[in-house]
């Protein structure tokens, strides 16, 4: 699994919320496709399935043609925490039991979140079975703040720059 993944293809806002993102990646699924690898191929989002009277949502999921498995995406737009795994092995268990076939390999679930800790990730995937991966996503219009705040703001950028047009008769008019 990659790590992170680079979503630079979404119009991204600090306040969006988890289903915003998730909206905005769907919208865009050609690039979000590509940004996953080889072999996605697109199954749904907020995919339902039910367990006795209970359904649950899925935010994404795919199936990869490569490995001949369904994918679960778990988006986050909070760090990682260790619940998130026991949520994962349950989808991932309800997936197998609902939709995997016999010629299909188990399922995997990736859990995207914006920021994740490695040693509490590992830590809470360290005696799961089921195969679950966590990275992070990034967009790359984000600056770090200490470069944000080194530069001006889009309007106090254009207050500053002049445009040179030379017109047909070879002089430059600003």
């Amino acid at each position: 699994m990659k790590d992170p993944y680079i979503f630079d293809f979404v119009e991204f806002d600090e306040k969006m919320k988890e289903r915003q993102i998730e909206d905005e990646l769907v919208k865009n699924i050609t690039n979000f496709l590509l940004e996953m690898g080889k072999g996605f191929a697109y199954m749904g989002h907020q995919y339902p399935l039910t367990l006795g009277k209970d359904e649950f949502a899925l935010d994404i999921l795919f199936y990869n043609t490569v490995l001949h498995c369904y994918v679960v995406v778990d988006l986050k737009t909070k760090k990682f925490i260790p619940e998130y795994a026991g949520k994962m092995n349950f989808y991932l268990s309800l997936v197998d039991e609902k939709l995997k076939t016999e010629i299909d390999n188990p399922s995997i679930g990736l859990i995207l979140c914006r920021d994740k800790n490695r040693t509490v990730a590992e830590f809470a995937l360290k005696d799961m079975v089921k195969p679950i991966g966590v990275s992070e996503y990034r967009f790359t219009q984000e600056l770090p703040d200490e470069i944000r705040e080194a530069f001006p703001e889009a309007e106090k950028w254009a207050e500053h720059i002049v445009i040179e047009t030379a017109d047909v008769t070879g002089r430059n008019e600003n």
